[in-house]
């Protein structure tokens, strides 16, 4: 105890007492503390108290920010304490020496202004010492000693001064002031008036604390630990550095360097070139060690490799591009006329914009050979890329450089192969895409195949725009349908359609022959093939579209002379049709013409495949029964609605085709669409249904030599069908050479080659009835095998 506390008459303290609010901290019995006071309420209460009693109320704020506190915003308990010094500072505020007294309790406000004025109740401490308060005490003691371990604020003099305090009420409220525990919790060791109780909650609080400053003292030396084994490897790295860079050996700085003067000869657009020196500059902090440096390292290569303004010189000479053209690829007019009219605008205007052209061609007629053949005459570079099967949108996009092992889309890995801005850029299968939960690559797409947009295309990878504008991208596909609608908007379409007789036995000659003969170890003249044999072979032994399977025919049959020129049986061989024969086999396909129509009830039709074009069979007969129709041949909806609607024509004109007798109601119609293991679909086959129902009710044979397609109404309208260009081959293939069409269908013959227009007869109708005129033949006797 101080000498002003014995000074000091407890009981006389008065009830009624001035109030400073103290932010942040609680004011113990005994404890001596400087106050700064600076709110006008506060000065206004030492102004007064300067020349009288010094007595005040200290009472703790529940929340510190608070300036001007009211009754709710001070705690019930404080403590009375005498001003020891007021001391006035330059900027008008005052600091103040207090010395706590003893607890109260707050009964009443009875003022709050010019300051704040309570009612009190003094607080005397309860409990007696015993044994359980002795060694409470003794671990309090412990428990400071603990923790002045961590804290450098308690000193040896703050524990030599507990050690002196026997007092259990004191020493806790003494041990409690020392820390830095919250307000709240101080308060609550205030009110607490048993002395035992108090030891409990402070002796709680402490432990508390305690453990606090443990885990914070373990988590900063581990954390120390780490921090100098990183300055102890970055240390080491630099005196490897200078240990390198003296014996010229500073392969890390001399790998930077060169880095750097790859740069400079790149030649990079400014933003990136921006983004490659900013991460040279990043990987040149980074340790070669680490992780990290192989990513950025391979980002940075990926940057400068990429042909940002390199691009080859396109070859302008107009003769000697259609030269190549012509020499690598027969026919496919319409193609070779696009691009040498893309040839002549970019002679006259060199900043033109790369074309999106779009192959579109059954199987086989040389899309993918005709993309290199155009890169060869424009003197570019050729890349491709199959887009088969493709089903995320980062093989197209790249993926992020967050990702272990990412790497750029396709589209720029092409780039990169080619080495050129410029090259063209084949998307074959193009109608193969798929999608699923990773993206849609057509989507993708739709930006690379922009000429709006695929000047700034952005790979994920990159993150950097590259400019798409000058490639000529070339995508093929089977079958436009399954293209999305905004991505075949962005393409010109090119249709290649399927080669005729005369075509392919020109590219056979030309092309194939000679390849296979090179690719079989054989000279020209060991293998010799005449013209019938070649002919003999698109005949009998293939039915497509294009060349494909040919070309196999005929390795084939060099593979047969290879193996007796091997084993010396044989020299050379001319490859006639008795030797197609020998190498192949039997013949595989018979020309459907030959099949001629011997009863009525058969019709010879045309449709659209995916390879080309085919023609078909359609049969119809009848047998007693309830007056149903059958339908078998694996048809479709559409195909079967257009057998109703024929059934329903004819009997509607029963009369005028005599057939008044005919009584449909006790006879079964089946019709039959042979190859049934295929699925048929569409209406183009409305009039060969007809045409082969009215010869059967009519027992009037269908003429053999002539094939036909449209679509039918109940009206008996013959309504224009798509794929003409395709069926007019199909059917010429099959050697079939009068034909029947919608007459708006007439149009659509341009695009057939002018060989085949000279070749048929095409007879345009827009009435049911003059399709029967045509078709069916004026007598009514069963044709015989040998009739025309």
């Amino acid at each position: 105890m101080t000498k002003n506390e014995q000074d000091i008459d407890l009981e006389g303290l008065p009830e009624i007492l001035p109030i400073i609010p103290l932010r942040n901290s609680v004011l113990f019995p005994h404890q001596i503390i400087p106050l700064a006071v600076g709110r006008e309420k506060s000065l206004n209460l030492l102004n007064d108290v300067r020349d009288k009693m010094k007595y005040i109320g200290v009472i703790a704020q529940k929340q510190g920010l608070i300036d001007d506190p009211g009754q709710e915003d001070l705690y019930e308990w404080g403590t009375i304490a005498t001003v020891l010094k007021v001391i006035d500072l330059p900027d008008d505020s005052k600091s103040v020496i207090v010395q706590g007294l003893q607890r109260f309790k707050v009964l009443d406000y009875t003022q709050f202004d010019p300051y704040i004025k309570v009612v009190t109740q003094k607080m005397e401490d309860l409990g007696k010492e015993s044994l359980q308060t002795e060694a409470l005490v003794l671990n309090l003691r412990n428990l400071v000693q603990a923790i002045s371990e961590y804290l450098p604020n308690i000193t040896g003099e703050h524990l030599m001064m507990l050690a002196n305090i026997q007092d259990p009420g004191r020493l806790t409220d003494t041990a409690v002031s020392l820390l830095n525990l919250e307000t709240g919790e101080k308060e609550e060791i205030l009110e607490e008036i048993d002395i035992y109780n108090r030891l409990e909650k402070a002796t709680f609080l402490l432990n508390n604390y305690l453990q606090k400053l443990e885990i914070g003292s373990k988590i900063q030396n581990e954390v120390h630990g780490e921090i100098s084994k990183s300055q102890r490897e970055y240390f080491l790295r630099e005196q490897l550095k200078a240990i390198k860079k003296e014996l010229g050996d500073d392969q890390e700085g001399m790998e930077i360097q060169e880095l750097r003067e790859r740069l400079e000869k790149a030649e990079l657009p400014e933003d990136a070139q921006k983004v490659a020196e900013k991460e040279i500059d990043r990987l040149a902090r980074m340790p070669s060690s680490s992780a990290e440096y192989t990513v950025a390292r391979t980002y940075i290569d990926w940057l400068l490799e990429l042909p940002w303004t390199k691009e080859t010189e396109d070859n302008l000479d107009l003769s000697d591009a259609e030269r190549i053209l012509d020499g690598d690829h027969y026919g496919l007019n319409k193609v070779k006329k696009r691009i040498l009219e893309y040839l002549a605008v970019r002679k006259l205007k060199a900043d033109m914009k790369g074309p999106i052209l779009c192959f579109l061609g059954p199987p086989g007629v040389g899309k993918t050979s005709l993309g290199r053949s155009i890169a060869g005459a424009l003197g570019r570079e050729f890349v491709r890329i199959s887009l088969g099967g493709l089903r995320d949108e980062a093989e197209i996009r790249g993926h992020r450089r967050t990702y272990i092992g990412a790497l750029p889309g396709r589209i720029i890995q092409g780039i990169k192969r080619a080495a050129t801005r410029n090259p063209v850029f084949m998307l074959d299968e193009i109608d193969k895409v798929g999608m699923d939960f990773r993206g849609d690559p057509s989507s993708a797409l739709l930006e690379v195949l922009d000429p709006e947009q695929n000047f700034s295309f952005s790979d994920h990878y990159l993150d950097v725009d590259f400019d798409l504008s000058k490639v000529m991208f070339i995508a093929t596909a089977n079958i436009a349908d399954p293209v999305p609608p905004a991505l075949r908007d962005r393409m010109e379409i090119l249709e290649l359609p399927g080669y005729i007789e005369e075509e392919k036995l020109h590219i056979a000659k030309k092309f194939l022959v000679p390849k296979q003969i090179e690719e079989h170890g054989l000279k020209p003249e060991q293998c010799i093939f005449h013209d019938d044999a070649l002919r003999q072979i698109i005949r009998s032994y293939t039915r497509e579209a294009g060349v494909r399977n040919l070309e196999r025919e005929i390795a084939a049959i060099c593979r047969n002379i290879a193996k007796r020129v091997a084993s010396d049986t044989q020299e050379s061989a001319e490859i006639d049709e008795e030797r197609v024969r020998d190498a192949l086999g039997p013949i595989k396909f018979y020309s459907e013409a030959s099949e001629r129509i011997i009863r009525p009830g058969i019709a010879t039709g045309v449709a659209w495949t995916a390879s080309g074009g085919d023609i078909l069979f359609i049969e119809a007969t009848r047998m007693k029964g309830k007056g149903n129709l059958i339908l078998t041949g694996q048809l479709g909806d559409v195909m079967k609605e257009s057998a109703q609607a024929a059934l329903s024509y004819i009997r509607s004109r029963a009369e005028e085709l005599g057939l008044k007798d005919v009584d449909f109601e006790s006879e079964n119609i089946h019709v039959h669409v042979p190859a049934g293991g295929i699925p048929k679909d569409g209406p183009s086959a409305g009039v060969t249904i007809l045409s082969a129902i009215s010869s059967l009710l009519t027992h009037r044979c269908v003429k053999s030599d002539l094939a036909m397609t449209g679509e039918i109404t109940l009206r008996g309208t013959v309504l224009p069908v798509g794929g003409i260009k395709e069926k007019v081959l199909a059917a010429h293939r099959a050697g079939i050479r009068c034909m029947i069409m919608p007459w708006k269908n007439e149009n659509d013959l341009e695009e057939t080659p002018e060989e085949v227009r000279q070749e048929m007869k095409f007879h345009f109708v827009k009435e049911m009835s003059e399709v029967l005129e045509l078709t069916l033949r004026p007598d009514c006797v069963e044709e015989t095998s040998n009739q025309e």
